[in-house]
């Protein structure tokens, strides 16, 4: 059984949630592979270039069989979700890039830009909850260990 559109919609929001969209993000110009897979039959490989380096794979393999997916899942499922990952990224940055402070992204842009949808703003919330917990508790084990 692999997932249909309904249940990758439901991994895509996981593996967000998973990978930390903050930690996952950088300053893209924009992804050079994504409208080539669409033209090229969506088979994930650019004109020329061979195949395009696949960021999640694994991730998305181990998220899709959590889900209820094949303990192996057809490649061209990975590969179509991660395409949707990738494309998700990307235009969330660039609208983060656009608000703002121009050219940078920020906690706070994404913050902005999901605040309307409740388990993104929630999720998103619940993860810099823990990433402040973490950083005190690396403090105060970091004192604890070489401070005086």
């Amino acid at each position: 059984m692999n997932v249909t559109s309904g249940s990758c919609i439901c991994c895509l929001v996981a593996f967000l949630a998973f990978v930390g969209i903050f930690g996952t993000m950088a300053e893209e110009e924009e992804d050079p592979g994504f409208e080539d897979d669409v033209e090229d039959g969506g088979n994930g490989v650019d004109s020329g270039q061979g195949k395009r380096k696949r960021l999640f794979s694994k991730e998305l393999r181990c998220m899709m069989y959590g889900f209820g997916d094949d303990q192996n899942p057809y490649t061209e499922s990975v590969d179509i979700l991660e395409d949707l990952v990738i494309e998700f990224i990307t235009e969330m940055t660039h609208k983060a890039m656009s608000i703002g402070r121009q050219g940078r992204v920020q906690v706070e842009d994404i913050v902005f830009l999901i605040r309307k949808d409740p388990r993104k703003f929630a999720r998103v919330k619940d993860l810099l909850t823990m990433n402040e917990e973490l950083k005190k508790a690396r403090k105060a084990f970091d004192e604890a260990n070489y401070g005086s």
